[in-house]
């Protein structure tokens, strides 16, 4: 059974002022999604899901589906502020869904093969996706889970912070624990990130997770259980975010399994804000030159 990819694209883009999942980085028009779908299906997947918002849905669809069409199945889940929360009654001044790990939870009834979870708005390159399918046809299980690590200093944005998953692996690859910091950037040739007005420095070849995961079908329950949890805990808090993070670090620290980490050569890049585009465009424009991709991308 070929592996679902699973595209996380319900964002709000607030630090890069739009939808960045819909703007075009090809020069044919080509949104950053659509490389990651041509590198999915080379790579053997299967089938993709979309996790987006009812309020651009249409406008999303009409950019994707004809594109795509005969090439690899698709479905949309939508991600709301009431998805999945079983009739949790929340106060307060919440505005926005629950983050990445609600995101994947709302796409339960929609995946049921193993599968690998994306941002729409990182670019993550062919070996990703070619290391990420290997695994999910031919390791993953209920107790085996996967990320894909990336060097730290080559994910970092010139234009402001960023969030990063920071990974903590044993001598035999698999991660010990993964912490999110929300707030890292470069400062005087190191690498910091800042929690509770303390700075703390980070290796630059710190292995971080760029949210692309590996999961056997089991995930589904298990983060269902954990948001549970999340809710009776965070539900009031209108800036609590239940990330995927969370999740890995609950299932290798209560016992429940292992999650691999598959170090990866390909380059990230990504468009946290709206100064980033242009390097975004200008890297695409590197390796269609040099015969990674076709232009335009579909024909």
């Amino acid at each position: 059974m070929k592996p679902t990819l699973l595209i996380l694209a319900a964002g709000m883009g607030s630090r890069y002022g739009g939808i960045k999942q819909m703007d075009s980085f090809g020069p044919s028009g080509e949104t950053i999604i659509d490389y990651s779908i041509y590198d999915a299906i080379k790579s053997g997947f299967g089938k993709i899901v979309f996790i987006i918002r009812n309020d651009f849905a249409e406008a999303f669809k009409n950019i994707f589906e004809n594109k795509l069409k005969g090439k690899i199945e698709t479905d949309y889940v939508m991600q709301e502020m009431d998805s999945y929360t079983a009739g949790f009654k929340f106060t307060g001044e919440r505005t926005k869904p629950w983050g990445t790990a609600h995101a994947v939870l709302c796409a339960k009834d929609a995946i049921h093969e193993p599968f690998a979870v994306i941002n729409a708005d990182d670019f993550y390159g062919r070996d990703a996706f070619e290391k990420a399918a290997a695994f999910l046809k031919k390791e993953v299980s209920p107790e085996t889970w996967c990320i894909i690590g990336y060097e730290l200093s080559k994910t970092l944005s010139e234009h402001g912070t960023v969030s990063r998953g920071v990974c903590k692996v044993d001598d035999n690859g698999n991660l010990i624990s993964i912490a999110e910091r929300v707030k890292i950037y470069p400062e005087e040739n190191k690498i910091v990130y800042e929690e509770n007005n303390t700075k703390t420095q980070l290796p630059a070849d710190t292995p971080v997770s760029m949210n692309f995961w590996g999961f056997y079908q089991n995930a589904f329950d298990y983060i269902q259980k954990l948001f549970k949890k999340f809710l009776e805990e965070n539900g009031d808090n209108p800036k609590a975010e239940f990330f995927i993070p969370i999740v890995g670090d609950a299932f290798i620290k209560n016992g429940d399994g292992k999650i691999k980490v598959i170090p990866t050569s390909s380059k990230w890049f990504g468009v946290t804000y709206k100064e980033d585009a242009p390097e975004v465009k200008k890297n695409i424009e590197a390796l269609i030159q040099n015969c990674v991709y076709p232009s335009p991308l579909w024909s």
